[in-house]
């Protein structure tokens, strides 16, 4: 998830935990605990784009990590933030519950993360929720708020917090629910077109849990489409995109080749954008697709021009984004 999310929600648990005891030290230490996983940006600074793609969500974001991040992260707390206020044992839940939701949360993004590194490079994503999502993260960050700006006195602090975290747990499940009644629809169509598909998955479109994007891998390429939880009709319009692997053939043995096919998990293309080969990772969405059914992906690199890679995951995410961009997600997202 996004950084707000992961801070807030972080504020709201740390004052449910040890709200009482701690005062408004637990909405920071909440804050900070829930956001530590995503230390692994540093690796930014000496990693080319193509091997930062493997480090982020990897071993920060593993369950090694959270058994390892809690004894530290308690050590410090009791001797130098608030000695002798909470038993070890409370400490070590208080962080340790922290860091794991940190990890538990990012797995239900499109990007995946490493929960059982460095046992195995395998990464773990349920493609339920986008990385930021305005309903999910607005209340929220609304309770963090109060959190902040009441007294300690207030009698409703608890009660906030605890909503919050409500609010989030349901969020999560409707976001499953969603997709389930999606991947319903997604099977019955490919049945009745007769896809020859090996592999698919369906992720949320940017900002909401309405409007699926889903990609299926056949043997020569991908069969793109779109579902709305409210469509009326039960056909899903698939665009096909070849793969064509043979562009790759003359750099087959390149490093950053093979960690970006590692990174997409097959799920990617090769085009020719003039004298520029292009890879796509399929799995992070189009510039508005839903509005223009071969737009470019959102997720391209440039294998030609390595040094122009500096932004991959999100480049172009917003791209073409206007009031009419905008009314036409949302007539999508409306089954129009």
């Amino acid at each position: 998830m996004d950084s707000l999310t992961h801070i807030v929600l972080g504020g709201c648990i740390g004052e449910a935990m040890g709200g009482k005891q701690l005062g408004k030290k637990a909405i920071v230490l909440g804050a900070v605990a829930q956001s530590l996983p995503d230390i692994d940006f540093v690796a930014s600074f000496w990693l080319n784009p193509a091997n930062d793609l493997l480090a982020h969500r990897g071993f920060t974001h593993s369950f090694l990590f959270v058994a390892l991040a809690a004894p530290v992260l308690s050590l410090i707390a009791d001797k130098y933030v608030s000695p002798g206020i909470l038993s070890m044992r409370r400490w070590l839940l208080f962080f340790g519950l922290q860091v794991f939701v940190h990890v538990f949360l990012d797995a239900f993004n499109a990007y995946g993360v490493a929960w059982f590194e460095p046992f195995s490079h395998s990464r773990v994503s349920f493609n339920a929720i986008f990385v930021a999502d305005p309903l999910l993260s607005a209340p929220l960050a609304v309770a963090f708020a109060f959190l902040v700006m009441a007294g300690l006195d207030h009698p409703r602090r608890l009660l906030a917090a605890r909503l919050a975290i409500l609010w989030w747990a349901l969020y999560l499940g409707y976001g499953v629910m969603n997709k389930l009644s999606v991947e319903a629809k997604v099977k019955e169509n490919f049945e009745q077109q007769q896809i020859p598909v090996t592999r698919h998955f369906s992720t949320p479109t940017p900002l909401n849990t309405w409007l699926w994007y889903i990609v299926a891998n056949t043997d020569q390429g991908s069969y793109v489409g779109y579902r709305s939880v409210f469509d009326s009709s039960d056909t899903i319009d698939f665009e096909f995109f070849e793969r064509a692997d043979h562009r790759l053939i003359p750099i087959a043995d390149h490093e950053d080749l093979q960690h970006l096919k590692r990174f997409s998990e097959g799920f990617y293309t090769v085009e020719q954008w003039g004298d520029t080969l292009v890879f796509n990772d399929l799995r992070f969405g189009q510039m508005i697709g839903w509005r223009d059914r071969r737009a470019h992906f959102v997720f391209h690199y440039y294998l030609s021009h390595p040094e122009d890679n500096n932004l991959v995951v999100q480049r172009g995410r917003f791209a073409g984004w206007d009031a009419d961009a905008t009314r036409s997600l949302l007539n999508r997202i409306a089954g129009h």
